[in-house]
């Protein structure tokens, strides 16, 4: 693929995020959607649900939202190769960036062509430009917005800086890395989960101690944060053992979940409405937090609620992601499966069934990544 000059080279942000997103960069991807639709989530011009995965127009999409991050609202946005952003579904609080609180059911553009990153929360969304700067829109209640006001906005302004390198939303909440390593929060703070030593709210960036973070995933009321020496951290809400350092006890700074292995590759991590999943450097897969909803949603073919990890069956893992209690994942073979929720077709399997084991999607072997919102899903397939 030609480097077009002043957007992107695509070989640069590869190396640059380190097996992250753009692992699949060289390669043009199909984009999919099933699930709920009510809001035009799935971009299909419509608003019929789908059990079963169904094809969003175009084959340049490369990157989208699948951090981790809770994302229990429905919109969603993507990037496509030539550095546009696109996006649709529901549009309330001016979540869809045109200025406008039109709902969509097909992709629009967000002005621009040089954005590189993207991530969705319930009513507002967070982008990085290939110059480095941060631009964020929508609800911003809680400050959430980062632009030291809680004014919502219905397109994209910027927070200050240009050196920001990985981004989170969840909840209410944002985060970012720099290029320096350093980590910052802001946004709702009633659980200590801007990770600060306070439950303050904050409408700026604020930095967390350190300088070796990897990646923030800003999820339901909690928070963690990888470093580069694999080490794994938590802080913020934590009644159902979501943070899975064997306690219910809340944090308002960042502790330490055992290991050092934990991945800090893009997507190895989610952390959805009280629990989370995460894969570790040798391919396995844990679970912990709330699961007493009617999927099973950690995967461990049970009910039972966990306050430590526990391991998911299998050691070929590669990316997980989840949301309002449905998780999904990728295998190095490209196969995909789902578990949970599914009362409205949201694990993709053709019927609205709940599993509380994992369950492979169709029979392809081309799925890269996957990304959940409020009942819905969407990923991406190789061509």
């Amino acid at each position: 693929m030609a480097t077009q000059k002043g957007v992107w080279n695509l070989q640069q942000v590869r190396d640059k995020q380190l097996q992250s997103l753009w692992d699949y960069s060289s390669t043009l991807n199909n984009l999919y959607a099933w699930g709920q639709n009510d809001g035009g989530e799935l971009a299909q011009n419509n608003r019929t649900k789908y059990s079963s995965p169904v094809q969003i127009p175009g084959t340049t999409w490369v990157g989208m939202p699948i951090d981790g991050s809770t994302n229990d609202g429905t919109t969603w946005a993507a990037v496509k190769t030539d550095g546009t952003l696109w996006a649709w579904g529901k549009n309330d609080d001016g979540e869809l960036g045109q200025n406008d609180v039109n709902r969509r059911s097909s992709p629009v553009q967000i002005p621009g062509t040089t954005w590189s990153e993207v991530q969705n929360a319930r009513e507002a969304n967070m982008a990085i430009k290939t110059d480095g700067t941060l631009w964020t829109w929508g609800k911003n209640e809680e400050g959430q917005n980062g632009v030291n006001n809680r004014t919502s906005y219905s397109s994209p302004v910027q927070i200050p800086g240009t050196t920001w390198d990985k981004i989170s939303c969840g909840s209410r909440n944002a985060a970012a890395t720099k290029t320096d390593g350093t980590l910052w929060w802001w946004g709702e703070n009633t659980a200590g989960q801007v990770g600060d030593n306070s439950k303050t709210s904050r409408s700026s960036p604020v930095q967390i101690p350190g300088t070796t973070w990897s990646r923030p995933i800003s999820a339901e009321g909690w928070s963690f944060g990888v470093k580069t020496d694999g080490t794994l951290w938590v802080w913020g809400y934590n009644q159902f053992g979501n943070l899975g350092v064997n306690s219910k006890t809340n944090y308002s700074s960042p502790v330490q979940i055992p290991g050092t292995t934990w991945s800090s590759v893009f997507g190895k991590f989610s952390g959805q409405l009280h629990y989370t999943t995460a894969i570790k450097t040798d391919g396995t897969l844990w679970s912990w937090g709330y699961n007493e909803n009617s999927g099973g949603n950690l995967g461990l073919n049970d009910k039972t609620n966990r306050s430590s990890p526990t391991q998911v069956p299998g050691t070929t893992w590669k990316y997980v992601t989840g949301s309002d209690y449905q998780t999904h994942a990728t295998k190095t073979d490209g196969t995909l499966w789902s578990w949970g929720k599914n009362q409205y077709g949201q694990l993709g399997v053709n019927n609205t069934t709940a599993y509380s084991s994992p369950v492979q999607v169709g029979s392809d072997t081309a799925w890269s990544y996957v990304g959940s919102g409020k009942g819905y899903t969407l990923a991406l397939k190789m061509l």
